[in-house]
């Protein structure tokens, strides 16, 4: 296992890319790291709860409706 945080991984991640603009403003910082994060975690829990959508939601702490538009949202089922 990694000794790096997640925490530490994202405000790594968020820093470079701040650093990266050379001080242009940036625009919809939360939506886009919402957006980060949120993919790969369903992705990777869907996996892992083997696609049933109500044992993932379980694992998230999500009502299973929740999950499912989430899941849409991110084109990651119909």
């Amino acid at each position: 296992m990694s000794k790096k945080s997640i925490e530490e991984c994202v405000r790594s991640s968020l820093e470079t890319y701040l650093k990266d603009l050379h001080g242009i403003e940036p625009n919809g910082v939360y939506e886009m790291m919402i957006r980060a994060v949120e993919k790969p975690m369903l992705e990777v829990v869907m996996q892992h709860a083997e696609h049933n959508q109500s044992r993932a939601a379980e694992w998230l702490g999500l009502n299973r409706n929740t999950l499912r538009k989430k899941l849409v949202d991110h084109k990651l089922i119909k």
